[in-house]
């Protein structure tokens, strides 16, 4: 039996979202895995696959959350999450983090997002009305990327966060590569959209109506499933 929109969970929106944007690392690539839903994407890398994660805070060889009642509190992430370390990891002050990220070093960098636009502008760091910080390493990581992916939700409070045009702070112009949301996958081509993938249990229809932006339907549209 398919199931409709609403019979999704919120375990079963991150699992599909993180699978998909798992499949794009290659070997021995060096990914930068932001707070939140980005860090599950981790979790569905192929065995057959070498890939480096980088955290932000200082960590190159990150490995999964650690589990278990005898954690190491020493080690965590950007996020202040425990994480285990992988064979070979090391660990670096905040000056070497940014340059690792500012240079070039970093080949995908996956994150989450308020809203993104039809040109691959990205605001993802300031709610209206609410108190935040700072930007944090955000603009640092997009620019400095190679490649970013952006993982989210596809609306929120059935507000669509694809859009047209931000409206809120931006984040990085232009600088977006791919969405995965767990209703689609679009890239960002010549400052346009094009629908590369659909999950079955939505229709064209549903993305037309859950989308506040134009977009191309690429010719050869598959299952973002398989």
């Amino acid at each position: 039996m398919i199931k409709t929109v609403k019979e999704l969970s919120k375990d079963e929106i991150k699992e599909i979202i993180a699978r998909r944007i798992a499949k794009e690392f290659k070997e021995n690539d060096v990914v930068t895995l932001g707070i939140g839903l980005p860090t599950e994407a981790a979790n569905y890398v192929s065995e057959d696959i070498h890939v480096i994660f980088q955290s932000e805070n200082g960590i190159l060889g990150l490995g999964k959350n650690q589990k278990g009642p005898n954690f190491d509190t020493r080690v965590v992430n950007a996020g202040g999450v425990f994480v285990e370390v992988t064979k070979g990891a090391s660990f670096y002050d905040s000056q070497m983090a940014f340059t690792i990220m500012r240079g070039g070093h970093i080949d995908a960098t996956v994150l989450g997002a308020l809203q993104v636009d039809a040109e691959g502008s990205i605001a993802s760091w300031q709610i209206p009305g609410k108190f935040v910080p700072g930007i944090g390493g955000s603009m640092d990581l997009i620019v400095g990327s190679k490649r970013v992916i952006v993982a989210m939700t596809h609306t929120s409070k059935d507000e669509p966060k694809i859009v047209q045009k931000c409206s809120l702070p931006l984040t990085a112009y232009k600088e977006v590569d791919m969405i995965v949301t767990e209703r689609c996958v679009f890239n960002v081509e010549n400052d346009s959209l094009v629908l590369t993938e659909i999950n079955p249990v939505y229709s064209l229809e549903d993305i037309k109506a859950s989308t506040a932006a134009e977009f191309i339907v690429s010719p050869d549209l598959k299952n973002m499933t398989d």
